[in-house]
């Protein structure tokens, strides 16, 4: 089954059909053009051809369904994980005119009624159902007498038990596909090594599905990651630089969502904890806050994201290690989704590392799955320890070998020297040797430095040779070489005993044979603060216009009961307060501003720039 990266596009279908694609796609959704991957997407789903497409975060997957459902009628279900998501959704398509609907726990009795009505009149164009639901026996009837043309499956990642991201109820999706008489089919992930897809395409079809693979790369993003020196401190200077942007900052315990969202609170951030402890209520209270609003920074646990689709999130940070690179890349990718540059930054510690292993360790997953688990960590350090650029490291993981520099990660943009580590390497492991590989990371680090503490003169380790030959280098510098020692297999610590240090696999051929070891020295990190936060907004862009814009977008938002950005999203406020256009006319050639929100808000956004040149 390979995978395809075609360059087949709407070109290749009947002229009649791409002309009704373009007109909706300007009129129903204020798009001039289709990116390459929609192109070659929308291509296969108008011939009803099976698909499983991976396409990264922000590249449009929605349109792949949505304006399908448009131009040819019937009925598009689509799969979504999460109440929010749905309901997020189905708002901007009802603003943009095109009936659509979701049935969930959540539906009030009106909605439930409204969407039912639509549904049995055959006016509803999509319906948004969560797993869980879509194979009950009720939905099952209702579908049955319905006019389904097409089933999307978003967030198909989560069919495989290889995924990041695992659900069982996702694993009835074929059977539930079976019993609807095997509508044509989409299945849609940013996130999915071969192995995954290998595994989706299996649970979802009867037959190999169409494969279209669209790269894994956000060049919009830009890539940073740190080893911890005081998280609260770095987590607070990183914010400092995005001042009144909306961000995520994961954590890896409820107790840090909290206390770091409280002291952020306490130094004029809109900040806001989410985790799976608090009630239900309160969860979706600080969800509803983000989604609708500007500057709203959460400190979440992994349980909040998936699903949320705001276009504008500035920045998106990890106070702490991820679980695999997968699960790194899905959520980085929540920032930027409107193509807008977006700022990422990853700390990480020897003692994440240590967290993740015994995790895996004491997981009742199989061997096998423990033994994917192991390597995909041992990857996600490869990635915080590289020696090059960081988006070359992290696309080659994904199988993209050939990428460029990318001029926009904290590696490209603050340099990084590397040197021969053998001679540190061999210092090292011989210090792990010479103390009967007994003792932690600081203690090796006092022996090489010649720091004789209380506990290095109780052992009588500063008799030992090893003890001050490391004294040319500082702290910080010999825990970078720990950590990439690790990251080698030339030397590991094992968290059952106190994290005592033992030589590695690959430490023997170092030490013995003198086996080469290029290591990485830390990033100079002159330029940051004279690149401050994300990039400058585009020339022309008058800021306060810009703020007085985003001003009217909040009001109607409100008054509407929908996310900011279902009004427009930055990315329009932002050509509108570039372009200043002058009337209606202008204004539907800015992207985004489809015939329907042109009646529905043009004249308020047409006042806001008299306003300013009145």
């Amino acid at each position: 089954m390979p995978d395809e990266t075609s360059a087949e596009t709407t070109a290749d279908l009947p002229e009649e059909i791409r002309a009704a694609l373009m007109r909706a796609l300007r009129e129903v959704f204020g798009y001039d053009s289709l990116r390459p991957g929609q192109e070659a997407a929308l291509a296969r789903v108008m011939r009803d051809q099976n698909l499983l497409a991976v396409m990264p975060t922000g590249a449009g997957k929605s349109i792949c369904y949505q304006l399908p459902a448009v131009v040819r009628g019937g009925l598009t279900v689509v799969v979504s994980p999460l109440i929010a998501l749905m309901r997020d959704q189905v708002a901007a398509l009802r603003a943009a005119g095109v009936e659509a609907g979701s049935l969930n726990s959540a539906s009030d009795p009106a909605e439930r009624e409204r969407v039912l009505a639509a549904l049995a009149e055959g006016r509803l164009r999509l319906l948004y159902l969560s797993p869980e639901r879509l194979g009950g026996a009720e939905t099952m009837r209702l579908l049955e007498r319905s006019d389904v043309r097409l089933l999307a499956i978003d967030e198909a990642h989560c069919v495989s038990q290889w995924g990041h991201d695992f659900r069982p109820e996702y694993t009835r999706l074929g059977a539930v596909r079976a019993r609807l008489g095997g509508p044509p089919t989409i299945a849609l992930t940013a996130t999915a090594d071969r192995a995954t897809r290998e595994d989706i395409a299996a649970q979802l079809f009867e037959s190999p599905p169409d494969i279209l693979v669209m790269g894994f790369d956000r060049p919009n993003l830009r890539l940073a990651m740190r080893p911890k020196a005081n998280p609260r401190r770095q987590i607070e200077q990183f914010l400092a630089l995005h001042r009144g942007a909306s961000g995520i900052v994961y954590c890896n315990s409820r107790r840090q969502t909290e206390e770091l969202s409280v002291d952020l609170a306490g130094r004029g951030v809109d900040a806001h904890a989410y985790h799976a402890g608090m009630e239900k209520e309160a969860r979706e209270a600080v969800q509803d806050r983000f989604l609708a609003s500007d500057g709203v920074v959460i400190f979440a646990t992994v349980a909040f994201g998936m699903g949320i689709d705001k276009p504008d999130v500035r920045f998106v940070a990890h106070a702490g290690l991820p679980k695999s690179v997968e699960a790194y890349y899905q959520e980085i990718g929540r920032a930027g989704r409107d193509g807008l540059p977006a700022d990422t930054l990853t700390l990480y510690g020897i003692d994440d590392i240590r967290l993740r292993r015994r995790q895996i360790d004491e997981s009742e997953a199989p061997e096998e799955r423990k033994r994917v688990d192991r390597q995909r960590l041992n990857a996600l350090v490869a990635l915080c320890e590289a020696p090059r650029c960081r988006r070359q490291t992290l696309l080659a993981y994904f199988g993209e070998t050939d990428a460029a520099p990318c001029g926009n990660c904290d590696l490209c943009l603050d340099g990084v020297e590397t040197m021969d580590g053998t001679i540190e390497a061999q210092k090292a492991l011989s210090a792990i040797l010479r103390t009967g590989e007994r003792f932690g990371m600081e203690h090796l680090i006092d022996l090489l430095r010649g720091e004789a503490t209380e506990k290095i003169e109780r052992f009588g380790h500063d008799k030992l040779p090893t003890f001050g030959v490391g004294a040319d280098r500082t702290k910080v510098q010999w825990r970078g070489i720990f950590r990439q020692l690790y990251a080698l297999g030339i030397a590991g610590f094992e968290p059952a005993d106190h994290g005592a240090w033992r030589v590695g696999p690959n430490g023997r051929a170092v030490l013995k044979d003198g086996e080469a070891v290029r290591l990485r020295l830390e990033p100079t990190r002159r330029s940051e603060r004279a690149r401050g936060g994300t990039r400058d907004l585009p020339e022309g862009v008058d800021t306060d216009l810009l703020a007085r814009l985003k001003e009217k977008r909040l009001a109607i938002a409100r008054h509407e009961g929908v996310p900011a950005y279902v009004v427009f999203p930055d990315r329009t406020l932002i050509e509108i307060a570039a372009d200043r256009p002058a009337d209606r006319a202008a204004l539907a050639r800015v992207h985004g501003v489809g015939s329907r929100k042109l009646e529905r808000y043009g004249d308020a956004f047409l006042g806001v720039l008299r306003e300013g040149t009145g």
